[in-house]
Order: C-alpha cells, then sequence, then structure tokens
C-alpha cells in the first residue's frame, strides 16, 4: 500500500539542519483520525519532547472532528509517540549530550495507520538561513536559464 502524505512541516527544513530522521507511530483517538482523514492537521510551530521514558508532540493542531460530540479532545493537546525503548533511548542520549531538537517532519498514513517522520535536527543560524535562500535562489535561475 501507498504512504498517504497529509501534512509536512515546511518551515523545518529551512530553521533546522536536519541529521537523521524516523518513522513513528502516534497516539490518537478515533475523532482525531477522522479528522486527520480530511485534512484537519498542521504541524507548524510543533516540536518533541522526551518525557521521562516517553516522547511526546506539542503545539501540534488537529482540529475538532465536525460531526464529533462534546467529548472531543481539545486540539493542542500533547500526544504520545510510538517508538521502541531503544529508540527512546538512543535519542534521549542524542539530544542531551549535543543539544539537538526534535522536529516532526511528515505525517502520513501507512497501510491505513497514522505515521510521523520525526527528525533529530540542529538549529540554523541566521547567516546559515541565508546561504539557504542564495541557494534556492541561484538553483532557480539555473533552471529558469536552461529552460529558456
Amino acid at each position: 500500500m501507498e504512504n498517504k502524505n497529509i501534512a509536512t512541516n515546511r518551515q523545518a527544513r529551512f530553521n533546522y539542519s536536519i541529521l537523521e530522521s524516523l518513522e513513528a507511530g502516534i497516539a490518537l483517538t478515533g475523532t482525531e483520525v477522522k479528522s486527520i482523514r480530511n485534512g484537519k492537521v498542521s504541524l507548524n510551530e510543533s516540536f518533541a519532547r522526551i518525557d521521562g521514558r516517553e516522547i511526546f508532540v506539542y503545539n501540534m493542531h488537529i482540529a475538532p472532528y465536525e460531526f464529533g460530540n462534546i467529548n472531543n479532545p481539545d486540539a493542542m493537546r500533547p500526544r504520545k509517540l510510538l517508538l521502541h525503548r531503544a529508540q527512546i533511548r538512543k535519542l534521549t542520549s542524542e539530544t542531551s549530550t549535543k543539544h539537538l531538537a526534535l522536529i516532526p517532519l511528515k505525517f502520513y498514513f501507512k497501510d491505513g495507520l497514522v505515521k510521523m517522520e520525526l527528525a533529530l535536527a540542529k538549529g540554523k543560524k541566521t547567516y546559515d538561513k541565508r546561504e539557504s535562500i542564495k541557494k534556492r535562489e541561484s538553483d532557480r535561475e539555473i533552471k529558469r536559464r536552461l529552460s529558456s
């Protein structure tokens, strides 16, 4: 079965240098999954944090399901990521020793299950961001000249 992309964090690759990424499951309620199937999810400004032996995603917005009832969960509640214990241990050591961040990159369906691509990333400095913009502009200019 093919992966169906739901949402991407477009600012993540601009604001962070991605060092490594991995796939994680996510604990959701039924109405949240229905809302996600309708594409009502946003990863902007979301991040993951390690709390004890678990990893949670914060600032991820899943709109309340429009046909749900009053028991719909909060749209911005922290959501638990489902990872193996060894993966959590590795991420804990990487983030604490190298001062890295855990950033969600993508949200997608894989074989009917909701998955998230989680990245181990290092924040870019302002001059790094300027370099990215310059490179993107020059690549566009080269493509434009080649096509005409």
